[in-house]
């Protein structure tokens, strides 16, 4: 009698973002790509860069998760002066853009999703996530903003999606790392991470994402 077929690996989708703002590469896609086809717990990193596009950033994402269906989505992005992994607590709902997307769109003041929610929390275990980084030795911390970019765009884009697709045990986030050091070489002072401690960082917030259920509780607050 033939052996039963295994059940498909089910699936992780880690998405990072094209270079902007004249940068010649992106950390969130350096990292994230060397990922992809990585698994753990019988689930398999699917990587996807996303355009630096407001609007185009957001359909992409929603084609990958149509092709993917994914248990677990982490949206990485560039942080420059950050020098920490940082995962995301909030996401709120405007878009009021700095400097010009790359498609040269810069929206003041403008909702993510007109009447959708002013804001949604990640459904990531964010405390345990930088648990387990500090304890890996990589320098980490809790976020509570997003900024204002295409990153946070694509944040809240992210949990519109998952809260629209109301498949229970889906999670998803998002989190920020810092410059690469040959990044960080063209503007003195600001700090930078090595890809390798990136790819790394990556990997434990995957790891943790899947086997933590609950997020633990310890304090994770800014004074401002």
């Amino acid at each position: 009698m033939p052996s039963p077929k295994k059940p498909p690996p089910s699936s992780v989708l880690l998405t990072g973002f094209e270079p902007f703002g004249g940068e010649a590469i992106n950390p969130s896609w350096e990292a994230v790509r060397a990922l992809d086809g990585w698994t753990h717990a019988g689930a398999l990193v699917h990587a996807r860069q996303m355009p630096c596009v407001f609007g185009a950033a957001i359909e992409s994402l929603a084609e990958a998760m149509d092709e993917l269906e994914p248990r677990l989505v982490l949206c990485i992005g560039q942080a420059g002066g950050r020098a920490e992994v940082t995962p995301e607590r909030v996401a709120i709902n405007i878009d009021d853009g700095r400097i010009a997307d790359n498609a040269g769109q810069q929206p003041v003041d403008v909702p993510v999703v007109p009447e959708g929610p002013t804001a949604y929390f990640s459904t990531l275990p964010i405390k345990a996530i930088v648990r387990d980084l500090r304890a890996a030795g990589v320098p980490a911390s809790v976020s509570n903003t997003a900024g204002t970019f295409v990153c946070n765009h694509l944040f809240y884009g992210l949990m519109h999606e998952l809260a629209r697709r109301a498949k229970p045990g889906v999670r998803g986030g998002f989190i920020h790392i810092p410059y690469l050091p040959e990044q960080a070489a063209n503007f003195p002072g600001a700090p930078s991470m090595a890809l390798a401690t990136l790819v790394e960082a990556l990997r434990i917030a995957v790891r943790t994402a899947l086997e933590v259920e609950r997020d633990i509780a310890e304090t994770g607050g800014q004074l401002h």
